[in-house]
């Protein structure tokens, strides 16, 4: 099995082999109709020794492969059904070219799939971080306490160790989703307050129980903060449904309701928080 790799690294990689000339095929979805593994603009890089990326998975995968291998070019119009006899049903398009013609300098990804300023490096914060390496975001990870970060993050991963972390919340864009689950409740209550008082933040997501949020937003209504914000706090995270308190499930929880954001950024009904 191949390691998972976000479209950034792939051009990274790809751009490397190039420059070294290693013999490779760009394996590229071009066009897909119905139900497929992947979409139009997939991409997968295939070496004698070695694959990158992903087109899917599968059967179809594994064709694609043995067929790079033997020097393919061109495209290969697939009904999967009827030639692979995978159940997915659709049809798609693939486009076998030899890395030295692909010209992976001008290939471009699709944006992130969201934005995440997350403040906390403790237990839950590392496991969250573990969850994302694979998926394609961006990520600025905040916290005081420099010992308590991985010696190693995924590319996507800017680690920010800071004096002041509340002070970190003014650099996010607009739009931006923040997750705050840091080791201390009035550190929590200073950049919650810091991103509610920003606004235009999409997604807010604070750990702790009912009675936490409960307190929290008593204080922010005698702070003078407007009700209609304060509507926008989810506390507790995690999608309805995942139960548990380890550091990886709530980790699942925690992601998995950020790429439950609807494009704009706004949670989706199921997207709502549930126990964290």
């Amino acid at each position: 099995m191949q390691p998972a790799i976000t479209p950034p690294e792939l051009i990274a990689i790809a751009l490397d082999w190039a420059g070294a000339g290693r013999p490779a095929t760009v394996v590229e979805i071009v066009d897909h109709a119905g139900s497929v593994p992947r979409e139009t603009g997939t991409r997968m890089l295939v070496a004698a020794e070695a694959v990158v990326g992903t087109i899917g998975g599968g059967h179809l995968e594994w064709q694609a492969i043995a067929q790079a291998r033997v020097g393919r070019q061109g495209d290969w119009r697939v009904a999967l059904g009827p030639a692979l006899g995978q159940c997915c049903g659709g049809t798609l398009t693939l486009r076998f070219t030899p890395l030295a013609d692909a010209a992976p300098a001008l290939w471009t990804s699709p944006p992130p799939r969201f934005v995440l300023q997350l403040y906390g490096a403790g237990h839950v914060g590392r496991a969250i971080v573990r969850v994302l390496a694979d998926i394609h975001c961006t990520v600025n990870w905040v916290d005081a306490r420099d010992a308590e970060f991985p010696p190693a993050v995924a590319p996507h991963v800017d680690v920010r160790c800071v004096d002041a972390p509340e002070a970190e919340v003014e650099t996010a864009p607009p739009g931006c989703a923040f997750l705050v689950l840091t080791h201390s409740h009035d550190l929590d209550l200073r950049i919650t307050e810091a991103i509610l008082r920003r606004g235009d933040f999409g997604f807010l997501g604070l750990i702790g129980s009912a009675t936490k949020r409960a307190r929290f937003m008593h204080r922010f209504e005698a702070r003078g903060i407007a009700p209609d914000v304060l509507a926008r706090l989810t506390c507790p995270i995690g999608l309805p449904g995942v139960h548990g308190k380890e550091p990886a499930v709530l980790a699942v929880g925690a992601v998995a309701q950020l790429l439950a954001l609807d494009p704009a950024g706004a949670p989706s009904r199921k997207a709502s928080g549930a126990a964290g």
